[in-house]
């Protein structure tokens, strides 16, 4: 970006002058205390401590973990922390740090002081409740309120039901097994945006293990059928292999194709559709979804990928209005700490577990009975009493940030992502260093509320004027979130911007009609932003907007200049 043409200012607010924090101080760090209740429950110990065999495994004392530990348990090795850095492959921590400029909501965000704190209070509770009951109960009650406050948030009756999981990952899974539920017969998953969701789906569509550990804590050999779910899969792309940075045109047709050929050879279908993308892009159209119900009724199950969370309510209610399954995670879009998942079953689809003879032996590795919604007797006892703390903790955090974003008024959610949207792609469109990755979706788009607004722009990298290589561009990635003052030689104004520490999205690679492939970074609108920004006060809100978008410009700044500092670099 030039910076004497940016047409927003790009000098630093620091910390001590920001507009934002002109409302109220700064929180201090977050203390580790142990939780209230902590004398009582020790000398409990004994009581609630049960023999493996028809009882309790679960302990009170594994709820008097360290808080930090807790929410990185309970998930696969993505969660694990560096050993030296103390932040997981996303650059989090798992405790607060107000210190570092987050835009990275379409890849993981480290937990607020907000939703640090629910999870602090909320395993404070469940200590005191599990005084008089058992750990698992008293967990189970409240992964029941959970589902009932989650709903409650996205308006939604009560006949959805809620399927808990350690990660949007593990939600796909679950996805697949209720899909051979309803469809009577192995599905063949067609999935659309393959090369822009999770890394895991090639795995996961398939029924195969995705990493060598799961959430259990059971070592599994990556891409290994899982036993019971084992299945054929059909990916679809959704860039244009002409340009490289579009969406292609004929994903609609190819849709369809791959439907119809499938159900052609006798088999039945689990369509993994997209909205959104990592780069924002949904598919298929509308208009094409309407056509697969009016063909191929009951032989064609949908579910959503949903994971990043930036949809509107009514659009959310649709598909599940439709009978389609949807992925929802609360550590994209909302903030939350990763991992979260769930899975959102309309109740029409519920009535098939009642004809389920067999569970997927596999699936016992991967999900406990608090993870399924308490009405759903039968198949819950099939399954081990097996509470997740780590996952409980994490969608504990993201239940805050889900109710402090849906608390600001829907009309100035809507004005702040537009505005945001507007600087933010101007500021884009003026640096010399930056290519714009164009937006796919329709801003026209009435149900889909303030997500009509775009909320992910990618971007790729030049140097020169010419593409800069996948290697620099993480490089340039892992530099902005580090303090890379003693490594840019220049002014003490290029210094202190290089100082800053801030988390963008992670690369996302992108084919090329060359041959060299590229890679796009995000900057990302995510709910705390815009809870952050709230006022009540029209002009203040106005400030903390601009606030945002100064921050935004700011990292822009520190990009050029790692670009124009090569040797500062890290490899």
């Amino acid at each position: 970006m030039s910076r004497a043409r940016s047409t927003t200012s790009v000098r630093p607010c620091s910390t001590a002058t920001s507009p934002r924090n002109s409302r109220r101080p700064p929180r201090p760090r977050p203390t580790r205390r142990e939780p209230v209740g902590m004398s009582i429950g020790a000398s409990r110990l004994s009581d609630i401590e049960r023999a493996p065999e028809g009882g309790s495994r679960y302990r009170l004392r594994d709820l008097f973990t360290p808080l930090d530990t807790l929410l990185i348990s309970g998930g696969d090795q993505r969660l694990a922390l560096d050993p030296k850095e103390r932040v997981n492959a996303y650059g989090c921590a798992p405790s607060p740090e107000p210190e570092i400029w987050n835009f990275a909501s379409s890849t993981a965000s480290s937990i607020s002081q907000a939703g640090y704190d629910r999870a602090a209070l909320a395993r404070e509770e469940l200590v005191h409740k599990s005084l008089f009951d058992e750990v698992e109960i008293a967990f189970d009650r409240r992964c029941e309120d959970m589902r009932d406050e989650l709903r409650g948030h996205f308006q939604l009756p009560p006949r959805v039901d809620v399927v808990f999981s350690p990660s949007g990952t593990d939600s796909q899974l679950q996805a697949l097994f209720l899909a051979h539920a309803v469809l009577g017969a192995p599905p063949v998953s067609i999935v659309v945006g393959a090369d822009q969701t999770g890394s895991g789906t090639a795995h996961t569509a398939r029924g195969h293990h995705f990493s060598t550990m799961t959430a259990s804590g059971v070592a599994v050999r990556k891409d290994a059928a899982i036993a019971g779910l084992a299945a054929d899969s059909i990916v679809i792309p959704l860039l244009d292999p002409t340009s490289g940075l579009a969406m292609r045109t004929d994903a609609d047709a190819e849709i369809m194709r791959a439907i119809e050929d499938s159900l052609a050879q006798g088999r039945r279908v689990l369509l993994h559709i997209m909205d959104s993308s990592k780069l924002g892009w949904r598919a298929p159209s509308a208009a094409c979804l309407d056509e697969i119900a009016r063909r191929w009724p009951r032989k064609v199950q949908v579910v959503v990928d949903a994971c990043q969370a930036r949809l509107g309510r009514r659009r959310l209610r649709s598909y599940l209005d439709r009978g389609y399954m949807v992925l929802i995670t609360g550590s994209k879009f909302f903030g939350g700490p990763a991992f979260s998942g769930a899975l959102l079953v309309p109740k029409g689809l519920s009535r098939a577990l009642n004809r389920i003879e067999g569970i997927a032996p596999g699936l016992f590795d991967y999900v406990g009975r608090c993870d399924w919604p308490m009405t759903w007797t039968a198949l819950r006892s099939r399954f081990e009493r097996r509470p997740n703390f780590g996952q409980w903790l994490r969608w504990e955090a993201a239940l805050a940030e889900i109710g402090n974003y849906y608390a600001v008024p829907g009309a100035f959610r809507a004005k702040a992502l537009a505005e945001l949207a507007a600087g933010i792609d101007s500021m884009i469109a003026l640096s010399p260093s930056l290519r714009a990755v164009p937006a796919a979706f329709d801003k026209a788009d009435a149900d889909n509320e303030e997500f009509a607004q775009q909320t992910i722009f990618p971007f790729t990298l030049l140097r020169n004027g010419k593409p800069v290589s996948i290697a620099d561009t993480s490089a340039v990635h892992r530099a902005l979130a580090r303090d890379m003052n003693d490594d840019v030689v220049g002014r003490a104004a290029d210094r202190q911007i290089a100082a800053q520490r801030c988390l963008v999205g992670q690369p996302v690679r992108l084919e090329q009609p060359d041959g060299v492939p590229q890679a796009a970074l995000r900057l990302c609108v995510g709910a705390r932003l815009v809870t952050d920004a709230w006022s009540p006060d029209s002009v203040q809100a106005q400030r903390n907007v601009q606030h945002i978008l100064d921050r935004i410009a700011h990292v822009l700044v520190k990009t050029e200049l790692l670009l124009d500092h090569t040797a500062a670099v890290p490899a």
